[in-house]
């Protein structure tokens, strides 16, 4: 699809948009475009639920409630897309001349490209308005939608081939889009993939469902529930072969108090006020014999000194399942400015002996270029680049090589020596001297590596505080 054509799109929609919040005109303009997909595809759709009839509409007062009778003669004709449209058309900023607009714009999606018929073209508008919206929500995007070029990078250093893909905290679906498109650019087919997923939020439950769908992708086990997987796991028995996760960084209200004999905690039970180690294990458990996985968390999960946290991580170090970590560029996110990094975790693996007692650390914190004045992305080679990098490492052809500055094979004796402090800057060693005044980016670079460390120092050094805040507080409650 033309760039032009996305800009142009989503500046249209954006200017209808008003006062209306971004969050809540998110659900309005993209159940509009999948009620539009639903229209052209095979699908049951009565006349009045027809776009054709939503167009002809146009103009009347009440074309709110003829938009939210429409979906609802789809759901009851289609069991399969029950509860998957939203009934949010009564806003108060929302007119109907505004709706009328809104209808139109989505009508000219029908527009002829070269090599795309009307779904593809529909497929590509909804995730390029999801992105713009995640951009407009800022820090409310984070539920729902993980940046393209940390998605592409998961997919291709876990290159999911065949088999079952799962993400438990799925979002709108990126993982499982971006996991299709590697299937079907390598001559693979949509059922070679077995999609599982879960998600807590009902509004990005049903943003997935429809972006699976608008795909011709099985959303069958995409499953909801307010509990969560941890609570209130969808899919107990799941194992699977690869797994991609960007669960909520640092999340102190998982429940962990209701879970602590839970079965999934093999390396250790994870405390109570943080559940990245959670997720790691929770992970770990639904991943099938020779499978892999990879998981983007907040780097304060590489250093951590929290006791518990400290324990599972030597565990799980010393049982061979982490292969590799990648510290990420700042400002990727839109939702956030934590630092973060990717896990990549594996059982039964298949490398040669010389990489069988090692982790790669992978230090891509000089990758990526700004896009915006506030957000980065890595480019293609970027990511190619270091995938690159981990598949070289994880073959048994022996052809890998450390590169100074930037990755480093690391026995598991050096980690130990390291207090098993996992984050990469420590192993990658230094690149080249570099000259500020022939090498100005170079240089640059490298003043933003070190910042970041000592980002990291400074977060170390806050937790060690609350740390020690907790303890004096219970030695207090105890004198009481």
């Amino acid at each position: 699809m033309e760039k032009s054509l996305e800009h142009t799109l989503w500046q249209a929609a954006d200017k209808l948009r008003k006062n209306l919040d971004a969050g809540d005109y998110k659900h309005i303009v993209l159940g509009l475009i999948f009620l539009k997909y639903v229209s052209t595809s095979h699908f049951i759709v009565p006349g009045k639920s027809g776009w054709p009839h939503l167009k002809d509409c146009i103009g009347k007062l009440n074309i709110a409630e003829i938009i939210n009778k429409a979906m609802a003669g789809i759901e009851k004709n289609n069991p399969p897309l029950q509860g998957i449209f939203p009934r949010e058309y009564f806003r108060p900023h929302l007119d109907p001349t505004n709706l009328g607009q809104l209808i139109d714009l989505i009508d000219s999606i029908a527009i002829p490209q070269s090599g795309l018929d009307n779904t593809d073209l529909l497929g590509k508008v909804y995730e390029h308005f999801l992105r713009c919206f995640a951009i407009a929500e800022g820090k409310k995007s984070g539920q729902f939608y993980t940046p393209p070029s940390i998605v592409k990078l998961l997919v291709e250093m876990l290159r999911p081939f065949k088999g079952i893909v799962y993400d438990p905290c799925c979002g709108s679906g990126s993982m499982f889009v971006q996991s299709e498109r590697f299937t079907l650019a390598h001559q693979g087919q949509l059922t070679d993939l077995f999609l599982y997923g879960q998600e807590s939020n009902a509004y990005a439950h049903r943003l997935c469902r429809m972006n699976l769908a608008i795909r011709g992708m099985d959303a069958s086990n995409i499953k909801w529930n307010n509990q969560g997987s941890f609570l209130n796991d969808a899919h107990p028995k799941l194992k699977a072969h690869y797994i991609l996760a960007n669960p909520p960084f640092n999340d102190s209200d998982w429940n962990g108090h209701l879970l602590t004999a839970d079965q999934r905690w093999k390396f250790g039970v994870p405390p109570k006020g943080n559940a990245n180690y959670a997720w790691l294990q929770h992970i770990l458990y639904h991943l099938a014999p020779g499978g892999i996985a990879g998981v983007v968390l907040a780097n304060g999960s590489l250093t951590t000194q929290n006791k518990s946290e400290e324990q599972v991580r030597i565990k799980m170090i010393e049982r061979g399942v982490i292969e590799c970590i990648v510290s990420l560029p700042d400002r990727l996110f839109y939702n956030t400015g934590i630092p973060a990094c990717i896990w990549f975790l594996a059982t039964g693996k298949k490398q040669g002996k010389k990489h069988e007692p090692r982790i790669l650390f992978i230090d891509a914190r000089s990758l990526g270029r700004m896009i915006t004045r506030n957000n980065r992305e890595l480019s293609s080679d970027d990511i190619n680049t270091v995938a690159a990098i981990y598949h070289c490492w994880r073959g048994s052809d022996n052809q890998y090589k450390d590169i100074p500055g930037f990755c480093k094979s690391v026995q598991l004796s050096n980690i130990v020596a390291q207090d098993h402090l996992m984050t990469p800057s420590r192993y990658v060693g230094i690149e080249n001297a570099l000259d500020k005044e022939n090498n100005p980016e170079q240089f640059k670079q490298k003043i933003n590596q070190l910042a970041g460390d000592i980002t990291l120092l400074i977060e170390r050094g806050a937790e060690i505080d609350r740390i020690i805040l907790e303890g004096l507080k219970n030695i207090k409650l105890l004198e009481e």
